[in-house]
């Protein structure tokens, strides 16, 4: 799914902090209804002049290459394509400082913690009734961070979580790690990427620097401590 949702009213948009208005949203869900019901409620509660909406991370990938970057985010960390942190460090590669919030049914503190490290601006529960749904990406978008209930900033690990590690990686070296992780060979890497065989073992030598790791096993341990690729 790919698809998105013009609106057409002028209320006073939200301007996030250090950027321009909010007018233009993606939102990453492989839920149809989920993703429509938060299109609608963003979309009239902020009159945006468009909400975005994709099922998967290739989907926003793809959106964001042929439409141009969002003026913010809307991301579940569970897609069809990648599970964990892997969204939210390879969007957040891709389009800077502009405002990311992680929306999930899931909700416990390691998983927040990790995703506010590997660059969120907030994390909510899908369960948010509409009024305080509003006031928490109002609150995002305008610099504030935004946490679930029962998680305060003082409660996130004090050491910084492991997704913060991968965080520098490039697209292209995340989805390298990702095959790594599930055991390919460099050949096959090459293959799957169509990129020759020697870019794969200089990708696989920078991620190994980046991340301070001497092996593949050591990347893909790392990686799963992480919680990078879920699955």
């Amino acid at each position: 799914m790919n698809h998105q949702t013009d609106f057409s009213q002028a209320a006073a948009p939200v301007r996030a902090a250090g950027r321009s208005v909010i007018r233009d949203v993606l939102i990453v869900d492989d839920h149809p209804l989920m993703c429509e019901a938060l299109s609608l409620t963003l979309g009239h509660l902020f009159s945006l002049r468009r909400v975005r909406q994709a099922a998967s991370l290739a989907a926003a990938e793809a959106s964001i290459r042929n439409e141009g970057a969002p003026d913010a985010v809307v991301l579940d960390l569970n897609l069809p394509d990648v599970d964990g942190m892997e969204g939210v460090l390879q969007l957040r590669a891709r389009l800077g400082s502009v405002p990311l919030t992680v929306i999930s049914a899931e909700i416990d503190r390691a998983r927040v913690s990790a995703a506010m490290a590997a660059g969120a601006c907030g994390f909510i529960s899908k369960t948010l009734p509409r009024a305080e749904l509003g006031d928490a990406f109002e609150r995002m978008w305008r610099g504030e961070q935004v946490l679930p209930e029962g998680i305060s900033p003082d409660q996130l690990e004090k050491e910084p979580p492991l997704a913060r590690t991968f965080a520098t990686l490039t697209p292209q070296q995340m989805r390298i790690l990702r095959l790594l992780c599930e055991g390919r060979p460099n050949k096959v890497i090459s293959w799957e990427l169509s990129i020759a065989e020697a870019t794969v073992k200089t990708h696989i030598a920078a991620i190994m620097n980046k991340i301070n790791v001497s092996n593949r096993t050591q990347a893909a341990l790392l990686a799963s401590k992480a919680g990078l690729f879920a699955r």
